[in-house]
């Protein structure tokens, strides 16, 4: 019998894919821990001492951030940290090289988070309660569905 396949390469594919499906600062996802998920109400819990506000939140978890935990859980462990890394910045510059992309920064994923809430019609205020108060007229501007496309 073969042995079962990860379900990842490395550890900066569930990093980047929990950062755009939940917001998370790069900061962020590098001091979660395993005890602030809560699976079963679908939440991540940034700790005040982790967040650049100081102040502790509950993060909503989609089913794609969720899948990702718990694959990432499966094939990681069980340390205290979800991710055993100080940081992300070698592979982050590694993969962007290869790919050939310039001018992309990990801050971006929020931006990618952010603008897809608002395309898909989450009123601003969630917004800036999910992501980027300091960003929200950017996205203002942003296409939005119509009633009848919801």
């Amino acid at each position: 019998m073969l042995p079962a396949l990860a379900h990842f390469g490395d550890h900066l594919t569930p990093a980047v894919l929990l950062s755009m499906n939940t917001g998370l600062r790069r900061g962020e996802v590098v001091k979660s821990r395993w005890g602030s998920v809560d699976f079963n109400r679908r939440l991540l819990t940034v700790e005040g001492r982790n967040a650049k506000n100081r102040q502790t939140r509950h993060v909503p978890l989609n089913d794609e951030a969720v899948c990702v935990l718990r694959n990432w859980r499966e094939q990681a462990g069980t340390g205290a940290r979800i991710f055993d890394v100080v940081g992300f910045q070698t592979a982050w510059e590694t993969v962007l090289k290869r790919a050939r992309i310039s001018n992309f920064r990990c801050h971006d994923l929020r931006h990618h988070f952010a603008s897809r809430l608002v395309q898909n019609g989450v009123p601003l205020n969630t917004v800036r309660d999910l992501a980027a108060p300091q960003a929200i007229p950017g996205y203002a501007s942003l296409p939005q569905p119509h009633s009848e496309d919801r």
